[in-house]
């Protein structure tokens, strides 16, 4: 492969912790997840606003997002998912890239099913400095064992 890191708006994210890659969307394993097996599928292109997409950027972020959703759903063993986007610093994106989240979901893992958008919401910022981040090494753990899980299809790039 002839890259070794991606752009995810200001931060640099090494292959070691992308699990998915295709031509215009890479998936990756989450810095501070809001549940355990939460990721993101990012557009390889660093663009901070969803409707600043291409078609084909948005079909791709939504193609992988599907791809990833099923490998999810199988490792974590998730009864459902929650996916969504936020589009903006108000709707409480904390990186400026476009990315979707995939949350896995169980019964009972949050009061109410709305509870996980104020988890997501007031989830400490990327640049917070007081945030307790994942070890490099449990996210490309983490990121190993999901791209085993899709098995050689991983990297759609020839």
């Amino acid at each position: 492969m002839a890259f070794s890191v991606f752009r995810f708006g200001p931060l640099t994210i090494p292959l070691e912790q992308v699990f998915l890659v295709s031509k215009l969307s890479y998936a990756l394993v989450n810095l501070k997840p809001v549940r355990p097996g939460h990721v993101l599928v990012a557009t390889r292109r660093p663009v901070a606003r969803f409707n600043d997409l291409t078609q084909s950027e948005v079909l791709d972020l939504f193609t992988q997002a599907q791809r990833v959703s099923k490998v999810v759903e199988r490792v974590t063993k998730a009864e459902s998912l929650t996916l969504c986007i936020q589009d903006g610093d108000k709707a409480g994106q904390s990186v400026p890239h476009v990315h979707l989240h995939v949350i896995p979901r169980f019964e009972g893992d949050f009061a109410t099913n709305d509870d996980i958008y104020d988890a997501l919401a007031h989830q400490p910022r990327v640049d917070n400095h007081e945030r307790t981040p994942r070890s490099p090494h449990d996210m490309a753990e983490e990121a190993l064992k999901l791209r085993e899980e899709i098995g050689s299809q991983w990297n759609d790039i020839s």
